[in-house]
């Protein structure tokens, strides 16, 4: 991809920080979706850069128990995992305004810890029933990195929280069934959607509105 090709100095030298190694697993399929030969391709290439990055694609048909495995729904997409699988994930081609987002997180996971504030991680670790994050963005969006980054960095701090960011342009039945009118669109367990690149305190209080609404007998 061009953004490999202009960038890739500067991200051999960024990947020298990585401190523990990080799997780049992509789910694509042997008759290739739309942008699913182009992720394939752009994460073949970041592997290129450090010994660090290990690579895996598997076929989302053939390879069905991976696909269980990494709970992995549709592709394209890439699961980032480090010592741990923090759940976090991308679904669609990560370009545009949302690639230093994924370079970012692999910092992270390879790390296995953020830079989140203190009182935010605080916050995060009194978080102790399922949670599960989508964020729909789009290349093109300059407020959508910093929604996506911090649902990832939400999952690498607290076992209990995945992450899915999804490219909303590629799924446009995803977009349609919650609804996306604009980017970045934040969806938390199917009951609670807030719109914009938030703080990371709004964020947090999002989250407990909906685990209130998720285990409220009105919901049952």
């Amino acid at each position: 991809m061009a953004v490999l090709d202009t960038e890739r100095n500067h991200l051999r030298k960024k990947f020298e920080s990585l401190t523990g190694d990080v799997e780049l697993i992509v789910f694509t399929q042997e008759l290739e979706c739309m942008f699913c030969k182009e992720t394939r391709e752009l994460i073949l290439g970041l592997g290129a850069l450090s010994p660090r990055l290990k690579i895996k694609v598997y076929d989302f048909v053939k390879d069905n128990e991976e696909a269980k495995k990494y709970n992995i729904k549709r592709i394209p997409a890439i699961a980032i995992v480090g010592e741990s699988d923090y759940g976090i994930r991308y679904y669609g081609i990560p370009a545009g305004y949302e690639f230093p987002a994924l370079v970012d997180d692999i910092l992270d996971v390879s790390k296995g810890t953020t830079s989140l504030p203190d009182n935010i991680k605080k916050k995060l670790a009194e978080i102790t029933k399922p949670v599960h994050i989508q964020v729909f963005v789009t290349p093109t969006c300059p407020f959508c990195p910093k929604a996506a980054r911090l649902a990832h960095q939400f999952a690498i701090e607290n076992e209990f929280i995945r992450a899915d960011v999804i490219e909303m342009t590629e799924f446009p039945y995803l977009a349609q069934r919650y609804s996306v009118m604009s980017a970045p669109l934040i969806v938390i367990n199917e009951d609670t959607s807030f719109t914009g690149a938030q703080p990371p305190e709004v964020f947090i209080e999002q989250i407990t509105m909906a685990l209130r609404s998720s285990f409220n007998p009105m919901y049952s």
